[in-house]
């Protein structure tokens, strides 16, 4: 993608982010929430609250949300933080998994429960396939799978 096409990208998905806030907040599950929660968390720098929509799918016990985007260079390790996830307020862990082969192993979960993920995923191609060079260069970039694991000892 060119820095054109990401800078547009970019403020559309800014856009967008506005009402899904809105209806991904809501105290009931919503056709949108199925695929798609809400992550509170605080910048990093700033200091800042934010609450940014993203995808997700289960896998067993456990949440895995593709990590491309700044957002998730805030979370820290070993720190809980609040998703609202089909109409509730839970708290997780997130971890972050750069494993090359791990990473592609999450997705092959990710894409056979959301083959959406395909769509907004870069180097997932139009047959679902996962272009190892590709993935490599996001991973040497930043990209990761943020694995978030449900905190039990809280309400």
């Amino acid at each position: 993608m060119v820095p054109a096409q990401a800078e547009r990208r970019a403020r559309m998905m800014r856009r967008i982010n506005v009402p899904m806030r809105a209806i991904l907040s809501l105290p009931f599950a919503t056709p949108l929430s199925g695929r798609l929660m809400l992550v509170s968390y605080t910048g990093r720098r700033t200091g800042r609250a934010y609450r940014q929509p993203v995808s997700y799918v289960r896998d067993g016990d456990t949440v895995l949300t593709p990590g491309g985007g700044k957002w998730k260079l805030s979370l820290r390790s070993g720190e809980s933080v609040r998703l609202h996830l089909r109409g509730r307020d839970v708290v997780a862990r997130p971890e972050s998994v750069r494993d090359f082969d791990h990473v592609q192993r999450l997705l092959g979960v990710m894409l056979a429960s959301n083959p959406r993920l395909g769509s907004f995923v870069p180097f997932v191609e139009q047959d679902g396939t996962i272009e190892p060079g590709k993935l490599q260069m996001a991973l040497d970039h930043g990209f990761c799978i943020v694995r978030w694991h449900f905190d039990r000892s809280r309400p």
